[in-house]
């Protein structure tokens, strides 16, 4: 999927994680679709729902930052949700001031107990392009705690 938004050349980043978790599509599904939730596993971060349509429509405003309850000193990143296929896939458009592009996560079964959990970003903009070490560092880690999270 493509960004609706202009690209800007060198200033593209591609972020894709690819997991395999100890969990039931389902489990997998409810629990990265709970997207205040999201706050508990991912780094610095307060997911606030800005519009709740239980699917496409759906707007995000996450926070990422030193201090996310406060929202103090980081950024917002605000999302749409654009596709919405229970329990396989998700994607959004990202249409903040520093993050946008698109991203989805895609969940596929590997047995009755086990999921494959890709999840992908392709940002525009000079802030992804200068931050993109830290940035896939971050999901990196945070995806670790969301694993650990379904396992617990």
């Amino acid at each position: 999927m493509r960004s609706q938004y202009a690209k800007f050349g060198w200033c593209e980043i591609k972020l894709e994680f690819t997991l395999t978790l100890d969990a039931p599509v389902e489990k997998v599904w409810a629990a990265i679709a709970d997207w205040r939730a999201q706050g508990d596993w991912m780094l610095s971060t307060r997911v606030d729902l800005i519009e709740d349509r239980a699917g496409v429509g759906t707007k995000i405003a996450a926070f990422t930052g030193l201090i996310p309850e406060r929202g103090w000193v980081g950024i917002w990143d605000l999302m749409e949700v654009t596709l919405w296929q229970p329990p396989h896939r998700c994607e959004v458009i990202h249409y903040g001031r520093w993050l946008r592009g698109s991203g989805y996560f895609h969940l596929t079964p590997v047995n009755g107990t086990m999921t494959r959990f890709t999840w992908s970003e392709e940002l525009s903009g000079i802030f992804p392009t200068l931050v993109k070490p830290a940035l896939a560092l971050g999901v990196w880690l945070s995806l670790r705690r969301f694993a650990r999270q379904l396992r617990g």
